[in-house]
């Protein structure tokens, strides 16, 4: 029960921060993103935003999102290493292990997240991926990684009234890396990699038939 009034919380936190637009800044720009921070209200550093138009329907776009071992988002998310299924809870939601490779040219090392993941759909044909960090009794941390703490995150993949070709894909980013990492580090990582993060998903979905 504690891990599905989590997962709930989770959903409505992230809900919130979709339809919410006080506060955030805009960190990052292209033309396929706009990623934007405010100072998170869960822990002492930043929630991150991304949002990005993707040429396909929601359901496309989530088959490349959705989190599940030997899915498609570990072959094409390079923050993605390992995707583990650590318990069923109920159909909707799952405790998971997901296995972060370096980064930032090795000043991150690998890390290693549990979280519980709540899959959940709107009315209005929106699909969405709920996750944050909870301790689980057979994923005590492991040697060689860095146990880093996801805060309310996840995916939106919303359609787009009148485009039915397109998805607006909303990202929200908000972990605490762990380790003593300067601040200066983990301030440029999370745009960079979220852009890289949107750059991707839209090549593998124009290579999905």
């Amino acid at each position: 029960m504690e891990f599905q009034e989590r997962a709930n919380t989770v959903a409505d936190n992230l809900f919130s921060y979709s339809k919410d637009q006080s506060g955030w800044k805009v960190c990052k720009k292209s033309n396929d993103v706009v990623v934007c921070w405010r100072p998170s209200t869960e822990f002492p550093g930043n929630v991150y935003k991304g949002e990005g138009v993707i040429n396909a329907c929601p359901e496309k776009v989530w088959e490349c999102l959705k989190p599940e071992p030997n899915g498609i988002r570990v072959k094409w998310d390079s923050n993605v290493k390992k995707f583990e299924l650590i318990e069923q809870v109920t159909e909707d939601i799952a405790v998971c292990r997901t296995v972060t490779p370096s980064a930032a040219m090795g000043i991150i090392s690998p890390r290693d997240f549990v979280d519980v993941i709540l899959v959940k759909q709107y009315e209005d044909g929106t699909i969405t991926s709920n996750a944050t960090h909870v301790e689980h009794p057979s994923c005590s941390p492991q040697a060689g990684y860095v146990r880093g703490l996801n805060h309310p995150c996840g995916c939106f993949c919303a359609p787009i009234p009148g485009e039915p070709g397109k998805t607006q894909v909303y990202a929200f980013f908000q972990t605490d890396l762990g380790g003593l990492l300067p601040r200066s580090v983990v301030d440029s990582f999370f745009p960079s990699s979220m852009t890289e993060f949107y750059n991707n998903l839209k090549k593998v979905v124009k290579s999905l038939k």
